[in-house]
């Protein structure tokens, strides 16, 4: 069993930042960020492998960045330049296994 908690959602305005970060009890191999907005399907946002090979949704390519520290097994995701449409509830995800940390919302609005 793994246990995946995020932290640092919260508000902001466009254009803005946010930083949030995942911390797993035990190492990970791939972990990605999800995303669901209201009334959408659950999208994955961006991976990582554990050579620290990325991939990102084009939406947020050049905006976001997604890194980890195997050390301490977290991994972060930096959002740069945010948009309304980045409003949604944040999920972190061990890649392969059935774990999901429990969400983080990310409100973007004026």
């Amino acid at each position: 069993q793994v246990q995946l908690v995020e932290s640092g959602g919260g508000s902001v305005q466009p254009g803005g930042s946010l930083r949030l970060s995942c911390a797993a009890s035990g190492s990970i191999a791939a972990m990605a960020w999800y995303r669901q907005a209201p009334g959408k399907q659950r999208e994955l946002v961006a991976q990582i492998t554990s050579g620290s090979s990325t991939f990102y949704t084009g939406s947020v390519k050049g905006r976001f960045t997604i890194s980890r520290d195997n050390a301490k097994n977290t991994v972060t995701l930096q959002m740069n330049s945010l948009k309304p449409e980045d409003t949604a509830v944040y999920y972190c995800h061990a890649v392969g296994t059935p774990f999901w940390g429990q969400g983080t919302q990310v409100t973007v609005s004026s």
